[in-house]
């Protein structure tokens, strides 16, 4: 009798397993309800959402914006929710606020496979090389043409007869990433005035046009990143580029600058100040200055005084405290920062005023702290962390391939 119940009971928790799909949580500023709560506050703690939408469908991506947030399904479904003032939800319709995830049916017919959403517009990439774009278009971001904004999202059609693989949403402007394209693989539209969109040393107010940047033509390109002012990519090799609104020390760039580094990297992720880096064996590097967000030495606060040509290499810095635990993921808000580490523990630093660093207090940290989930993981769960300019978002995933 005893051993039936024991084949019960294991039973019941492979079914439960198998249930499983991810579990969200989100902390930080919610006052345009971009953590989903249900309510127009903010959260100093982790709150775990129960929304239906959020546990009905797998989940395979957020992005998080100035204050709105796109999930993506690993069905290719686009959930958005948070401000929508500038049509940035892309729900046909401007509206201050959207409590809960709902649906942006204008792109049921396609299959979404890349998402990201800019202080106030957001672009989506289909798995068939499309990119849509909606939101603010004040300053062309939007990328078709004119300076006019959509609260759905629209074909950019300067890309229709070329494969697009990522866009990446800054404050004013977007970068795209084409696939399988050997040349002309990055472009840039929107605000350019501190070079974000590396395409001209001008200091061009705006442009509503894609164009193409230069000196990537005998790289490859894997990953782009745009935040604030700034602009970033990864070679295939694991070579570092910024361009746009200088680091600490830095002058503005006007076209990609190469991180004078022996390091291989696999991600950046942007904020307002600061970037983040991680590298193929695990460790998280920062470029930056003092401000929050990024830790610094106090007796490095100082302008550095080697040429200005050595200044990107001076700038990086290890994340201290994580002698021997490797990195899975990182993020950057705009003056915050977050990881997780492979044993699965998230950490977060930087500026905390709304609470967006999820330690119950809205103080200031200049090291990472252990933030707590209020439960324990499943073992086969896997984490991934996302940052808007004042929120966190933490995704738990099956680590089972077939549950993605």
């Amino acid at each position: 009798m005893e051993e039936e119940e024991r084949r019960n009971e294991a039973h019941e928790k492979k079914k439960e397993e198998k249930a499983f799909k991810q579990r969200i949580w989100s902390w930080g500023a919610g006052t345009d309800g971009q953590l989903s709560t249900g309510t127009l506050q903010d959260h100093i703690l982790p709150q775990l959402l129960h929304h239906p939408s959020l546990s009905s469908a797998a989940i395979s991506s957020l992005a998080c914006g100035g204050a709105h947030v796109i999930a993506l399904t690993s069905a290719g479904k686009v959930l958005t929710w948070g401000r929508g003032n500038s049509g940035q939800l892309g729900q046909g319709e401007l509206t201050n606020h959207v409590l809960y995830p709902k649906p942006v049916t204008s792109l049921d017919s396609f299959f979404i496979t890349h998402v990201s959403a800019g202080w106030s517009h957001s672009g989506f990439v289909s798995d068939n090389g499309c990119l849509f774009t909606c939101g603010d278009g004040s300053f062309g971001q939007l990328g078709h043409g004119d300076y006019i904004s959509h609260c759905s999202p629209l074909k950019v059609s300067y890309f229709v007869n070329r494969l697009v693989a990522q866009i990446a949403c800054g404050m004013r402007h977007s970068l795209v990433l084409l696939k399988d394209s050997s040349m002309n693989q990055v472009y840039g539209f929107g605000f350019g005035k501190r070079g974000q969109l590396g395409i001209s040393k001008e200091k061009l107010k705006s442009v509503n046009i894609p164009e193409v940047l230069s000196g990537f033509e005998d790289k490859e390109i894997v990953e782009i990143a745009a935040n604030g002012d700034h602009s970033a990519a990864v070679s295939v090799d694991g070579h570092l580029y910024t361009w746009g609104r200088g680091f600490k020390g830095c002058s503005d760039a006007h076209s990609p600058q190469l991180l004078n580094s022996s390091l291989s990297f696999t991600k950046a992720t942007l904020g307002w100040n600061h970037a983040l880096a991680l590298t193929g064996e695990g460790e998280g590097f920062m470029v930056g200055g003092n401000h929050l967000g990024v830790l610094t030495d106090p007796k490095n606060l100082n302008p550095a005084k080697q040429p200005s040509e050595n200044l990107r290499e001076t700038n990086m810095e290890k994340v201290p405290g994580l002698d021997g635990i490797k990195i899975s993921d990182i993020a950057a808000g705009a003056e915050h920062s977050a990881l997780v580490t492979e044993n699965r523990e998230i950490k977060t630093w930087g500026w905390g005023e709304h609470g967006q660093l999820g330690l119950g207090d809205t103080s200031d940290q200049m090291s990472p702290h252990t933030v707590s989930l209020g439960c324990e993981l499943n073992e086969t769960e896997s984490i991934r962390i996302f940052c808007g300019s004042g929120f966190t978002f933490a995704l738990t995933m099956h680590s089972n391939p077939s549950q993605h």
